[in-house]
């Protein structure tokens, strides 16, 4: 018997690929069903303390979170934020040209170790842009367990690639959203009760009457982003838009280089406004959001809070409800940060405006 060698044509498997979704593809009202439901762990929750350097006790101290009502420690609210956020990138930014903003996110219940996430979303709106070479998308996603319960549900709008820049323009549809979660619409964990809460802790003394409205407090410290931590971190959280990972493919782009993602500074400012909000213990809602400037490897974050509103909850005189004015700045301090927007537009060093609620212990319940 002859063995024979033959060439044949190499076969591409091109039409197999999901190359995700550009601009042209999204249509109004659809619903997106996204893949690969996640599991959380606790070494999750580990590397994630490790990347972000949360100092919450809630979320590390199992004795604290059972004082607190909660049978186990809860997943920080960011990481379960940007794990489920992570699953919504694949079908609606991975051909990204920014995400732009959050508005409404709810958080309905608390995710703890050993819960399955999935997540789907809603198109709400769009919008092309006057360049013809993209658009704005807003999609209205929601997380469940395993039990099919929500856990989160938010707003967010991205600015996405054309591929087919002869493709029609769609109707412009621009959702109307809250300025913010009212108090009555704010989840509370069913379980959470303050009358088990201890400063020592936190390491924090102030309660939610000792906050003003119009108070600013400008937090010492800063964080520098590394290349290797902002990359791990946005893998840990599955997100695979090519901005934050693909430099050679940004090196044609307008930054030349690979972007940070913006829950990596949502979580650098949190982390940081912890000397201060000691006893912030648990985040409500984002009510609004807006990366105002990219950020990248090497540059170094600083936060400073100011105080919107002092809310009782309903039904609660535990604890009361915090709406928080987060401004992230890369490389200044922000004592040299006098105004957010000095011409109208946001100021270069500004990387980050984070309008959130959070929940505080009051007085006389510790």
């Amino acid at each position: 018997m002859t063995n024979t060698t033959q060439t044949e044509p190499m076969q591409t498997a091109s039409g197999k690929i999901n190359a995700g979704r550009y601009f042209e593809n999204f249509r109004l009202n659809e619903v997106i069903q996204h893949a690969t439901p996640r599991t959380i762990t606790a070494g999750d929750a580990a590397l994630y303390i490790a990347l972000a350097g949360s100092r919450n006790p809630l979320h590390c101290s199992a004795p604290f979170a059972h004082a607190l009502g909660y049978a186990s420690t809860p997943i920080d609210d960011l990481l379960a934020f940007h794990i489920a956020f992570g699953k919504t990138v694949p079908d609606i930014s991975v051909n990204a040209v920014a995400n732009l903003g959050y508005a409404d996110v709810r958080f309905l219940q608390p995710v703890f170790a050993g819960d399955t996430l999935a997540t789907s979303s809603t198109v709400i709106g769009l919008k092309q842009n006057s360049s013809g070479k993209n658009g704005v998308v807003y999609v209205r996603s929601t997380t469940t367990n395993q039990n099919q319960q929500p856990v989160l549900s938010w707003v967010r709008w991205v600015m996405v690639h054309k591929k087919d820049l002869a493709a029609p323009a769609p109707e412009t549809v621009i959702p109307a959203l809250p300025a913010h979660v009212s108090a009555e619409n704010l989840c509370v964990p069913q379980q959470f009760t303050a009358r088990g809460f201890e400063t020592r802790a936190t390491g924090g003394t102030y309660f939610w009457e000792d906050y003003q409205v119009g108070e600013r407090i400008d937090h010492p410290a800063g964080m520098t982003i590394n290349e290797s931590d902002h990359a791990l971190a946005t893998r840990l959280y599955q997100n695979n838009a090519r901005l934050h990972f693909d430099n050679h493919m940004m090196q044609s782009s307008t930054f030349g280089k690979r972007l940070v993602y913006g829950g990596i500074v949502i979580s650098a400012c949190r982390t940081l406004s912890h000397e201060g909000l000691e006893n912030a213990l648990a985040i409500l809602a984002i009510n609004a959001g807006t990366h105002a400037n990219p950020c990248f490897a090497g540059d170094t974050i600083y936060s400073f809070t100011e105080v919107l509103e002092r809310w009782e909850l309903p039904n609660r005189k535990d604890a009361g409800a915090l709406r928080l004015r987060m401004v992230g700045i890369k490389n200044a301090t922000p004592a040299e940060i006098a105004e957010i927007k000095p011409a109208g537009s946001y100021h270069p060093n500004v990387v980050l405006d984070l309008d959130y609620t959070v929940l505080m212990p009051r007085k006389g319940n510790q």
